[in-house]
């Protein structure tokens, strides 16, 4: 199907990982402000039908380890087309361009990261209508329902800043929608195995109240893309008995997780960071991380580039919550779960947030209630934890009650010894063994963290 491409093209590729040093380009990313991948449903006269235009300079107008902005259009036609099956779309531009070889696409809408290894430059992959060419053949070989369909690839920052703030009110128009419903209001929920190939225990489920973790698909694309490939990586999920209203726990999730992934998951509460909360496969949009020394949570978005309250920056957090894995205290979500009022429904919700940075707590000022939003601190108020607790306490934060409830009953045996952690399952693994702590509180008199030096080579002979 691909033998014009001077790469390989196959599953094989995907989950591959192109380093700074191994790439010969960068296209969008964490540097690059304005980014975006759009599909739109047009009419038939409005596409070109296997036309790939690049606006602005190709790959060999490129130079080597730079970075470029990158818009990506789509835009198909057919009669059975419908504008919910566009998100569903858009997502399989990260499922299908990691297919090619030397090509690395991470995340989605407006948070696109791509690199093209040296490798693959090397070997004559000297242009984006390659990419181009995988999208037309494998979006209509797996959608039929597609008659028509033209990409164009913008590199040209002008062009794609007069398309940026339309791609955002698009995005933006869809998520209002869905806010409409509630997870009391269906019967079926979805569930997305499109990460999966990155993070094989990910189970993604996409509720009206509890959007899929990259931001990316809503309730109704769920609803669109099961209808249209029912054999596809999107599928329904019966709900099945509510077990616990407050967590967000379903007999039909929990069975549809432990077969999804085979026995590694077997409990999810859809609105808890805690005990089983829901996996997170790494494109996720942020990260509500626990705050111990506080008792509550601190949010993170992927464009944030400084170290969070805690000292770590999102790459590292990043790296601890991805990969399918529950972890206790640590969350990977989307920015709309954000603006859910399920929004760790059963942990307090904004009553138990803490922290976030200025921009997207600005962002979401709409959502979190007035009287909490100017309790909550930003990397302009506080640098460490120490200085986030004090300025709790100056601005009454609801938080504090549990630290009220901790100080008036104490453990026994534990004199007067500080809190460290405290949670539902805590897992730790050394040395071929996984430890895990069921309804864990931990005390200590001190905590001491220091680094470990890494020893030189022949250095202990």
């Amino acid at each position: 199907m691909f033998e014009d491409i001077p790469v390989d093209v196959g599953l094989v590729h995907v989950g591959e990982r192109i380093r700074k040093n191994d790439m010969y380009v960068e296209l969008g990313g964490p540097s690059i402000p304005e980014k975006f991948e759009l599909v739109r449903v047009k009419k038939p006269e409005e596409v070109r039908d296997g036309a790939i235009t690049v606006v602005g300079p190709d790959l060999t107008e490129m130079e080597e380890g730079k970075k470029y902005p990158l818009g990506i259009l789509i835009e198909i036609a057919g009669p059975e087309l419908e504008e919910d099956i566009e998100g569903v779309i858009e997502r399989r531009i990260h499922e299908y361009s990691n297919y090619i070889e030397g090509f690395m696409h991470l995340n989605q809408r407006y948070d696109i990261w791509v690199r093209v290894s040296k490798k693959a430059y090397a070997r004559g992959f000297t242009t984006l209508a390659y990419v181009g060419n995988v999208l037309l053949a494998l979006l209509k070989n797996e959608l039929p329902i597609i008659d028509q369909m033209q990409v164009t690839f913008f590199t040209d920052q002008e062009k794609i800043s007069a398309r940026y703030a339309d791609a955002k009110a698009i995005y933006e128009a869809r998520d209002a929608r869905a806010r409409g419903l509630t997870d009391d209001d269906v019967d079926v929920f979805y569930g997305c195995a499109l990460c999966q190939s990155f993070a094989p225990s990910h189970v993604c489920v996409i509720t009206p109240q509890r959007y899929a973790n990259c931001g990316a698909i809503s309730w109704f694309d769920g609803r669109a893309a099961a209808r249209i490939d029912p054999k596809g990586p999107i599928f329904p999920i019966e709900k099945g008995e509510c077990l616990d209203p407050v967590l967000g726990e379903y007999t039909g999730i929990n069975e549809s997780a432990k077969k999804r992934s085979l026995g590694a998951v077997h409990r999810i509460y859809l609105y808890s960071a805690f005990a089983y909360p829901h996996t997170s496969c790494g494109c996720f949009e942020g990260i509500a991380f626990y705050i111990p020394e506080v008792e509550g949570f601190g949010i993170v978005i992927r464009g944030y580039k400084d170290v969070t309250v805690n000292g770590l920056p999102f790459s590292t957090m990043a790296d601890s919550t991805a990969g399918g894995r529950q972890v206790d205290g640590f969350h990977g979500i989307s920015l709309e779960y954000m603006r859910s009022p399920k929004f760790l429904a059963a942990d307090g919700g904004y009553a138990r947030v803490t922290w976030m940075p200025s921009d997207l707590k600005e962002q979401m000022r709409e959502f979190i209630p007035a009287d909490l939003f100017s309790r909550i601190a930003t990397e302009k108020e506080v640098k460490t934890v120490s200085e986030l607790r004090d300025f709790l306490s100056l601005h009454a934060h609801p938080v504090m009650e549990r630290w009220t409830a901790e100080e008036t009953v104490p453990m026994n045996g534990t004199n007067g010894a500080v809190q460290v952690f405290s949670g539902g399952d805590f897992p730790i693994t050394s040395g071929g063994f996984k430890i895990i702590f069921k309804n864990a509180r931990i005390t200590a008199d001190r905590v001491i963290i220091e680094p470990i030096p890494q020893k030189k080579p022949g250095a202990d002979k």
